[in-house]
């Protein structure tokens, strides 16, 4: 069997509270294979982002782990880049400059400015975003700045890029061209993505392995779909592609039949949550029902 590229190993994590010790995650067991794109999904309250923070180096778990290429994570590091769904530009600076000041902080020393530049031009090319090198944010629109964003995280030449619902807040269509040209990136670059997202579908299409987290609190890893769809992928062909249509009611029938909605009391105690942890973009989904049913995945817990 492979080495694990990236592991988390019998995390837990509580968070202290006016109320007294609240734990968010327990026992989550996770193993991340070098190139693979998985996506974290779940109703709010269920840790998917307590997850991310704690690859991240944002958050130390209270017991247990993350290990990243036989490394301990307990900081941040360029080799974890974060993309969030706030793209985290420097509004007084240009497109070009943005991607500068993560190039700079990584690189000064290790490659000349004529390199430096080449490799600002190369990232921003990727994301189809030369052509703007000098427009400052409010001169772009909030779909290319977040291209901008991306490019600044892959500038630093992550070992994993770590994306944090970076669609959520765009347009459909904006959306939509933002994750074609991901899957293109990471299929180039072999880069190993971790993605929580809320859009079944755009896990479905994006991911080679979907994790989906049980309700919180205490929250862990309830089941695990293995995507195994041709790359490269068009949303268009797989859109009635008998396996897509499986995988997609697979996601649904646990988000929707087998994990009930976090109702009132729940959603204090995910009120708890959010303000004991690092601020992210947390997810709203709809109501279900609980209603059991059989699905084509792999039972966690």
């Amino acid at each position: 069997m492979s080495k694990s590229h990236l592991e988390l190993t019998n995390v837990q994590m509580a968070f202290d509270t006016k109320d007294g010790p609240f734990v968010a995650l327990e026992n989550v067991d996770l193993k991340i294979r070098k190139g693979e794109f998985l996506s974290l999904i779940g109703h709010s309250g269920c840790g998917k982002s307590t997850v991310l923070n704690i690859v991240a180096g944002l958050l130390q778990a209270t017991r247990g782990g993350c290990v990243l290429d036989g490394h301990e994570v307990n900081t941040p590091g360029p080799e974890r880049a974060v993309v969030f769904q706030n793209h985290s530009l420097m509004p007084w600076l240009t497109v070009y400059e943005n991607v500068e000041l993560a190039v700079q902080q990584v690189f000064k020393k290790s490659m000349s400015k004529k390199e430096r530049r080449e490799w600002i031009l190369h990232n921003l090319k990727l994301v189809n975003m030369d052509h703007a090198l000098d427009k400052r944010l409010g001169e772009i629109s909030g779909g290319m700045a977040q291209r901008v964003g991306i490019a600044r995280a892959l500038a630093m030449k992550p070992s994993v890029l770590l994306m944090d619902e970076p669609f959520g807040a765009l347009d459909a269509l904006t959306r939509a061209h933002l994750q074609d040209s991901l899957m293109k990136i990471q299929q180039d670059l072999n880069s190993t993505v971790i993605m929580i997202t809320h859009d079944v579908d755009e896990a479905v299409l994006l991911s080679d392995r979907i994790v989906m987290m049980t309700n919180g609190p205490a929250a862990t890893i309830g089941e695990e779909l293995h995507i195994d769809l041709p790359r490269p992928r068009n949303r268009v062909t797989l859109a009635d592609h008998p396996e897509y249509v499986r995988y997609r009611q697979a996601v649904l029938s646990f988000l929707y039949e087998k994990q009930r909605f976090p109702g009132k009391e729940e959603n204090e105690q995910e009120k708890q949550t959010a303000d004991a942890e690092v601020p992210v973009q947390e997810d709203n989904s709809p109501e279900v029902v609980n209603k059991s049913e059989e699905s084509p995945v792999r039972r966690i817990a």
